[in-house]
């Protein structure tokens, strides 16, 4: 189904989409700018601050950038770099107050817009970014398993040497 919109989807839908993603990236991240300050944030950070329904709701609209882009052709990697800042915004924005500070700084929807406006730019450039990107993203997460897992062998065989004596 995604295949038969991107096929069909014309230069002209392309620009709208484009534009009307770029509209919600602002509403959701710098559409409200804080008195006497530059910094601005957007009804993602705000709705945020409701304790665990928020952040949900955040992502989900989030999502839809992501689905919108999917539509307009984006590469899978560059999909997977939108999904990965998302993620990062919506888990740790469920932590209590510093969560809610971190979200209002991520902007995870300024941050996807601007990766879908660097592929139109050049596609081929962001694309290897991307790619680079998500082959170090999986290295980390490797890695990270890889510790756990050697931790809890390590505090298991501790414990056990420990209770033995």
């Amino acid at each position: 189904m995604i295949n038969y919109w991107i096929k069909t989807m014309s230069s002209q839908d392309r620009i709208s989409t484009k534009r009307r993603l770029e509209s919600l990236a602002w509403l959701l991240d710098s559409s409200i700018r804080l008195p006497r300050t530059n910094f601005r944030i957007g009804l993602d950070g705000l709705i945020g601050l409701i304790p665990g329904v928020g952040d949900i709701f955040g992502g989900v609209m989030s999502s839809y950038i992501i689905a919108e882009a999917a539509r307009m052709g984006l590469p899978k990697s560059t999909l997977i770099r939108m999904t990965y800042n998302v993620l990062v915004e919506t888990l740790i924005g469920m932590i209590p107050v510093a969560g809610d500070l971190f979200d209002i700084a991520w902007k995870a929807n300024n941050r996807n817009i601007k990766l879908l406006q660097a592929h139109v730019g050049d596609p081929r450039r962001t694309t290897t970014k991307d790619r680079v990107f998500v082959f170090v993203l999986i290295v980390v997460l490797i890695a990270l398993i890889v510790g756990i897992i050697w931790l809890g062998v390590t505090l298991i065989s501790w414990l056990v040497h420990t209770l033995s004596r």
